[in-house]
């Protein structure tokens, strides 16, 4: 009995040692790349496209037509480079809408291959941004989110991480989840804030989401990490006078795209 209790005892010790080791060694990733996919629910965005308005008969056919042809989802790839003092994101160089679809509100996010360079030491972000015809490259400071954190938790990508709530713009509902494992505030696209890295972001209102598929741990030089350079020198502040400008008279549309630009 004496030996059958040693022996218990002896492996008890082993597995609480091998439990403390795991804790002193556990990695906390302060550099690589992540890659995101953008997923869009095209359905829900032709539905809403339809409310308060009326179609024309070939507008609601096209709309059947498409439905018929085409997935419900429309996905792009996209990946973040970070390490603890810089990011940069950028998008598959691709356009995925077309036709009458490109006038829909919500196609704005699908059709823009933003480069999104963030500056996590000093607060600072440049942004290469496409706005019709013309590419504007944005210098501001990082958008100050007001983050709310919950107790909600998921896995994504391997990673748990925590859920946490905001609006921005006045109006946009965004959704978040942030791991501390990898200790270094960014995200996809302008979004951070968060006491760790964003792997998983949702815009529910506006059927759009960017989820981590894939993170793994490099070496990045600042070099890889270089801001964006081509474009029309601009901030946000003026990019928002030339949107306002440029749908004066899209009436109540107006407001909803001018937003998604802004993201």
């Amino acid at each position: 009995m004496k030996t059958i209790k040693f022996f218990l005892l002896s492996l008890l010790a082993i597995f609480m040692g091998t439990i403390q080791v795991h804790a002193q060694y556990k990695r906390f990733p302060v550099q690589g790349f992540i890659t995101y996919e953008l997923k869009v629910n095209m359905f829900a965005l032709l539905k809403k496209s339809m409310e308060g308005n009326e179609f024309s008969t070939f507008g609601k056919s096209y709309i059947e037509d498409y439905q018929k042809k085409n997935p419900q989802f429309k996905t792009k790839k996209s990946t973040l480079y970070f390490n603890k003092n810089k990011s940069l994101y950028t998008q598959t160089p691709e356009v995925t809408t077309g036709g009458l679809f490109s006038s829909i509100v919500g196609s704005e996010l699908l059709d823009q291959n933003n480069i999104v360079a963030q500056q996590l030491d000093n607060g600072l972000s440049t942004v290469q941004k496409k706005v019709f015809d013309e590419t504007y490259l944005l210098k501001d400071s990082i958008p100050k989110i007001t983050w709310k954190i919950t107790d909600e938790t998921r896995t994504i990508a391997g990673y748990e991480c925590r859920r946490a709530n905001a609006v921005i713009l006045d109006s946009v509902y965004v959704v978040a989840f942030y791991t501390d494992v990898i200790p270094v505030s960014s995200g996809p696209e302008n979004f951070s804030g968060l006491p760790g890295m964003i792997l998983g972001l949702a815009l529910p209102h506006d059927h759009m989401t960017w989820f981590a598929t894939e993170v793994k741990e490099e070496v990045i030089t600042d070099e890889k990490l270089s801001a964006p350079t081509k474009g029309k020198a601009s901030n946000r502040a003026s990019l928002l006078k030339d949107l306002q400008r440029a749908f004066s008279d899209w009436g109540n549309e107006a407001a909803k795209r001018i937003k998604l630009y802004l993201l």
